[in-house]
């Protein structure tokens, strides 16, 4: 259990709750970190909690039966996931890995889906969520099929800057060139070319240990 203010300040999804609902949300929370590289879940788990990226980097993908790593999208602070898998009562269907140390508020699924029936404000919240996410992963299936590597890279660092998915996010982002190529599918070596591109095109500034986006408009239809 969490405190309503510390939520608040965690979970926009909260912020349009009333005092009743938002009482059985903070009892129904808590956080939990991992280790760099360390397993959250992997594909075919259960794991019955809607989850929150309270600090840290989080990638979603699989590994194919030749061996070959997928990612899917990367998360970070301010970003809840797993609502699909929760709604269905099934089984992940997808590895989730902590790209370095994260710190993860979680929800339990009688607590998610107390919210779903009785609140009016979470269930707007939801059909927002899952519309985004649905367009997020329509344009990640583009990228793999249509994109080189550096409009690849373009697009997986704008997708991050979806202010439904990632409300919290600057213009600065605080991720490494390695976890970018990671969350991008894409070699640290090809992804290290391509965000150099990208610089010298203006598009963004490479910083120690980040990103400063410049032109976020070009970076989302990079390649087009």
């Amino acid at each position: 259990m969490i405190a309503v203010d510390y939520l608040k300040r965690i979970a926009t999804w909260s912020r349009g709750l009333n005092d009743q609902e938002i009482e059985i949300a903070r009892k129904g929370v808590f956080e939990k970190s991992f280790g760099a590289n360390e397993a959250i879940c992997m594909r075919g788990d259960r794991f019955d909690y809607w989850t929150g990226v309270v600090t840290g980097l989080v990638r979603i993908g699989n590994v194919s039966r030749d061996g070959k790593a997928m990612s899917f999208t990367g998360l970070t602070s301010g970003a809840w996931f797993g609502e699909g898998t929760l709604l269905k009562n099934e089984a992940r269907r997808y590895d989730t890995i902590a790209l370095r140390a994260t710190r993860l508020a979680m929800m339990d699924r009688t607590t998610f889906m107390w919210l779903m029936d009785n609140s009016v404000a979470f269930n707007r919240f939801m059909v927002g969520q899952l519309n985004e996410r649905l367009g997020q992963f329509m344009a990640l299936l583009e990228y793999g099929r249509m994109l080189d590597p550096t409009a690849r890279i373009a697009r997986s660092i704008a997708s991050l800057f979806n202010p439904i998915l990632y409300p919290d996010l600057n213009r600065y982002l605080d991720i490494t060139q390695e976890e970018i190529g990671a969350i991008s599918g894409i070699s640290r070596q090809n992804a290290n070319r391509s965000l150099k591109a990208l610089e010298s095109e203006g598009l963004i500034r490479l910083e120690y240990g980040g990103v400063t986006i410049l032109d976020l408009e070009k970076l989302r239809g990079y390649g087009e």
